[in-house]
């Protein structure tokens, strides 16, 4: 019984000096903070931030959470959620306001991301590529022309999407398949791409082909084309064990005439 008075009491003072040392190293710590200019840890969300997060969060709980089972089921994003997730501004965060976007930050693309991916990962994989590869190809590589006819369109209605899986290559880049054959201003693209997400509603369409075999990968380029050009077709749709309303097709080029302006980078 004594022994276990004696261990009570050793837990118990240690528990009291671990807290009065814990209080001590923190105020220290506010102290240090206080006389530094360091950065908040990402951890710490400004005012703006919070409220932004709040606000994507109530809408994936309103008007993503129900359409849950009937998107899964149709194997397809519903389009008048499509058409919301463009009016909220989730589809350009960081578009610039001058395209239509919302001029806001790479945190706040990842917060719309994470709080959509808690309702429904689908939905989110639409809105994460996006933003983080469709419109940024463009934001940081797209020349002032290019910027000017398609990023108005990524922000008010347009999805995306980012070419570059094979049947044979997967994602390496360095072993694609996809040639474009100069001819005048004009490519040629021919070739299929594989695993394609977003495909299925995209308009517009980032397309990794060979110029010259020869160079190897020095030879790769990406091209933009659209939805409705000639040679171009959307095949089947991929039946996954998740993510099904999230479309990932094959997509195959037969001749699709690209001109030289649409070379992004």
């Amino acid at each position: 019984m004594r022994s276990i008075i004696l261990r009570s009491q050793l837990k118990t003072s240690l528990f009291v000096n671990g807290f009065n040392n814990f209080t001590s190293c923190s105020n220290n710590y506010k102290l240090r903070r206080n006389h530094t200019n360091a950065p908040s840890p990402l951890s710490i969300l400004s005012e703006d931030e919070q409220f932004f997060k709040e606000t994507v969060r109530k809408f994936s709980q309103d008007q993503i959470a129900p359409l849950i089972k009937k998107m899964d089921k149709e194997h397809k994003i519903d389009d008048e959620l499509v058409k919301k997730l463009f009016e909220n501004g989730f589809m350009a965060i960081e578009i610039d306001q001058e395209y239509g976007g919302s001029g806001s930050s790479f945190m706040s693309s990842t917060l719309t991301v994470e709080e959509i991916a808690k309702v429904d990962p689908s939905v989110s994989v639409l809105v994460d590529l996006q933003n983080t590869l469709g419109n940024n190809v463009l934001l940081k590589v797209g020349n002032k022309e290019q910027k000017e006819k398609y990023l108005p369109r990524l922000a008010q209605d347009t999805v995306s999407s980012f070419c570059l899986s094979e049947p044979s290559s997967g994602s390496d880049a360095f072993a694609l398949k996809t040639t474009a054959k100069k001819d005048g201003d004009y490519y040629y693209i021919n070739g299929t791409k594989m695993w394609i997400s977003n495909s299925d509603i995209a308009g517009i369409f980032y397309v990794f082909a060979n110029t010259d075999p020869s160079k190897g990968h020095k030879g790769v380029t990406c091209f933009i084309v659209e939805r409705d050009q000639e040679g171009f077709s959307v095949a089947k749709k991929e039946d996954k064990l998740g993510m099904r309303a999230s479309g990932t097709c094959v997509l195959h080029f037969d001749n699709v005439k690209v001109h030289k302006d649409n070379i992004v980078g």
